[in-house]
């Protein structure tokens, strides 16, 4: 019995050990994010004082309020990215999860050759895509438009791989009884699967969501025209109107992460969910 409780006790101090280094590791890693935060409400003079202030002794709003008042402000980049964003975290989704089922459910001849040269796709870096994008937006008269961000992010081979590796955790009894029942494929996918695979579904909406607002080669790209930059083209254009001043380019900073935040904390309960219930079967 001693030995048992000493061994608990061992057991109990390395959680504690290791729960101590981790809680370290991770305030280490978000003290830029602090410093950011705390910089946007601080006067310049106080921004580089020795010891840092992590708390500002005498906070001030005028820096956010000017990010949002001060020339184009952030407002039209929020509304453009917001729209482009909630877009596709809609849709890409969706699509994705028509195609898994189609590549999880129903047997047709190649299914297997196809998906895999499907999946050969995510090897392509995306810099190779560029010139053709480009070519085939200019023909289709999207070019400097938000449709050229919108339609290429409706089709994504991760989103259509990690659905489909849920879905074949789905047990056949499922949709056979469903069959029998007299449902046809559409009705199984929208009736049956899309209620079974919310915890799949939200973590890779939120994910996408996350791609898509920090996407900046392909706004950089395919966006000419001012009033529809993004969030983060206009980080890049406020950073160069504001100079050097690091009160306000911390503040636009500050701004541009608050949806990326509300995102994750209200779906971050599916994000474990649905890399947990996606794992891959054999």
């Amino acid at each position: 019995m001693p030995a048992r409780s000493a061994r608990i006790i061992k057991e109990q101090l390395g959680k504690s050990l290791n729960t101590i280094i981790m809680a370290l590791l991770s305030l280490l890693l978000l003290l830029p994010m602090i410093w950011m935060i705390s910089t946007s409400f601080k006067q310049p003079k106080d921004v580089f004082t020795y010891p840092v202030q992590w708390i500002p002794l005498g906070p001030v709003l005028t820096n956010h309020i000017k990010v949002w008042t001060a020339g184009d402000g952030f407002a039209l980049y929020y509304f453009n990215s917001l729209k482009i964003s909630v877009f596709l975290m809609i849709g890409a989704p969706l699509l994705a999860a028509l195609a898994a089922y189609g590549f999880s459910r129903i047997d047709f001849k190649g299914r297997n050759a196809i998906f895999l040269l499907y999946m050969c796709l995510m090897m392509i870096p995306q810099q190779v895509l560029f010139v053709p994008k480009f070519i085939m937006f200019e023909w289709m008269h999207i070019y400097n438009t938000h449709w050229a961000l919108i339609l290429p992010g409706l089709f994504t081979v991760f989103g259509v791989f990690m659905i489909r590796q849920f879905f074949i955790s789905i047990p056949n009894e499922i949709s056979e009884a469903a069959f029998i029942d007299g449902a046809g494929h559409i009705r199984i996918f929208f009736q049956l699967f899309l209620s079974l695979s919310k915890p799949v579904l939200a973590t890779f909406a939120i994910i996408d969501f996350t791609w898509t607002w920090n996407d900046y080669e392909n706004a950089l790209i395919f966006l000419l025209d001012k009033r529809l930059y993004t969030v983060p083209l206009g980080m890049q254009n406020f950073m160069l109107e504001a100079g050097v001043d690091y009160n306000l380019m911390m503040a636009a900073a500050t701004a541009s992460v608050v949806p990326l935040l509300i995102v994750f904390f209200l779906g971050q309960k599916y994000i474990i969910q649905g890399f947990s219930s996606s794992a891959v079967k054999g």
